[in-house]
Formats: C-alpha cells, sequence, structure tokens
C-alpha cells in the first residue's frame, strides 16, 4: 500500500510544483487522506521536488546551457558580465541567495513547525489574495532583459517565502514578479529558473540525510519512485501553464488555493485530518 501512497504522492508533487498553488501543501494535505494518514516528511517533499526540477533541465535545457557558458565565460573574462545570458546567471545566483541562507537559518522550523495544517491552510488563502492583487494592479510590462539585481534579490526574498508550506516557490516568485510589473510568463519563465539551484540544494541535501535516517514514513526507494513519477507529470505541465499564463489570468489559481485553503479549515475543525 505504501509503494500506491508514494505514487499518489509523486503525481501529487507533478501536478502541482509549477502552478502557483503549493506542492509541499498538497503533499501534506494528500497525505493526510491517504490510508496511512501521515505528513509525508520534508525530507520527501525535498527529495521529490527533485524529479520536478529535473523536468525544468530538460524543457529548458537550450536556455539553461547556454545561461551557464556565458556565466563561465564571463567569468573567465572571454564575455562581458553584460551580456544577456551572462547576466541572467548572475541573476540566477543572486535570486538564490535569499533562500539558501534562510533555509539553513530555519531548517529546524521546516521540519516541524512550519508543516502544521492550520497555517498552511491560513498562508494557502492569505497568498492567495496577494497573488490576485499582483496580477490585478501589476503594470504586466517589464521583461526578464530588464532584470536588476534589486529585481533579483526580492524574487530570491519571495521565493524564501515558500520555506513555509502553502505560499508556493512559483506563487511567492510569480506575485513578486507581477508586483514589479513583469509580464505572467516572464514572471514565471525567471521563477522555473530560479528554483532549480534552490530545489537541487535542499534535495541532495535532504537525500544524503535521507540515506542515514529517513525523516518519513516512506522508504528512500519508494520516495524515488515518486521523484519520478513526479518527473513525468511535470515535464507536461510546464508547458501548459507557460501557454496558459500568456493568455489568462491567475484567477483560477487564486479561487483553487482559497477553497482549498477553507476546506482544510473545515476538515481540522471537524477532526476529519489531524493538523
Amino acid at each position: 500500500m505504501q509503494w500506491i501512497e508514494a505514487i499518489i504522492l509523486g503525481l501529487a508533487q507533478g501536478l502541482t510544483e509549477f502552478l502557483p498553488i503549493s506542492s509541499s501543501a498538497h503533499l501534506r494535505i494528500v497525505g493526510e487522506f491517504l490510508p496511512g494518514a501521515s505528513d509525508p516528511g520534508a525530507g520527501f517533499t525535498a527529495i521529490s521536488q527533485l524529479g520536478t526540477e529535473t523536468a525544468v533541465l530538460v524543457y529548458f535545457w537550450r536556455d539553461i546551457l547556454r545561461i551557464v557558458r556565458a556565466w563561465f565565460a564571463a567569468v573567465t573574462g572571454n564575455l562581458e558580465h553584460s551580456h544577456p545570458d551572462a547576466r541572467m546567471g548572475w541573476m540566477i545566483i543572486v535570486g538564490t541567495l535569499p533562500i539558501v541562507i534562510l533555509g539553513l537559518i530555519l531548517e529546524q522550523y521546516i521540519d516541524t513547525t512550519f508543516r502544521t495544517l492550520w497555517l498552511i491552510a491560513t498562508t494557502l488563502i492569505v497568498f492567495a489574495i496577494f497573488l490576485a492583487i499582483a496580477d490585478r494592479l501589476g503594470t504586466q510590462t517589464k521583461q526578464l532583459s530588464q532584470l536588476s539585481i534589486r529585481d533579483g534579490i526580492l524574487f530570491g526574498l519571495a521565493q524564501s517565502l515558500a520555506l513555509i508550506p502553502g505560499v508556493s516557490r512559483s506563487g511567492g516568485t510569480i506575485t513578486a514578479g507581477l508586483l514589479m510589473g513583469y509580464t505572467r510568463e516572464a514572471a514565471a519563465r525567471y521563477s522555473f529558473l530560479l528554483a532549480v539551484p534552490a530545489v537541487f540544494g535542499s534535495g541532495f541535501y535532504k537525500l544524503l540525510g535521507s540515506l542515514e535516517e529517513p525523516d518519513g514514513p516512506y522508504t528512500l526507494m519508494q520516495t524515488l519512485v515518486a521523484t519520478g513519477v513526479g518527473f513525468i507529470v511535470a515535464y507536461v505541465i510546464i508547458g501548459w501553464f507557460l501557454r496558459y499564463v500568456s493568455t489568462h489570468s491567475y484567477t483560477l489559481f487564486v479561487a483553487y488555493r482559497i477553497g482549498l485553503g477553507i476546506f482544510v479549515y473545515i476538515c481540522l475543525s471537524f477532526g476529519i485530518i489531524n493538523a
């Protein structure tokens, strides 16, 4: 039964990782409704995200390879640092620093306190409102070529909010991008690229820890199966999401987040699930 549960969680991870609805919140919530009725654990969440981020590498491999080459060329003095791809490399590094620093500082809370469903339900609703405001008020005129160091840091701080399940890594960065005037597609694209070093870093960190002592109900092999499932589903979702936001608002995701948050509140209030 645990193998089936791991596959279901992998499906949930792949479906929600790149949508602004928080994959970590969904793994936490779905886990409570499975026969085992338990928290999959921060380690399971971080490791399974390796699969979805690998989907980013495959989907954007030309962009990522071009950025990496340009960045190394700039560092070695063979290319101007102002080159768009080299500059994007620096922007990804700058935007990654906040979540690395805060992730190490808050690790104890990430694994425990932040995973309570009362908090997750609240963040689902609160950040849905922030996303709705940003989507409505943002000028949506700026492209990634206009990304500045200040904007990169703000994107990074927004991404670090996703250390709390329910905020959503893509939701936080997209909200920040819209508030700074970036287009929906530009904000989403940078959100995907920015997540790569952060997710791979935390995923491999948790993977090494799981080799010594698993922090959840699933074995390492079950977690890896969920990771593979997440990769396949996420690859499909990336393309669909980028096409969707190029012509639609985020209203659908805002409504879903609020509805899910209210649903979790009701389930907790009636003792259907445990916080």
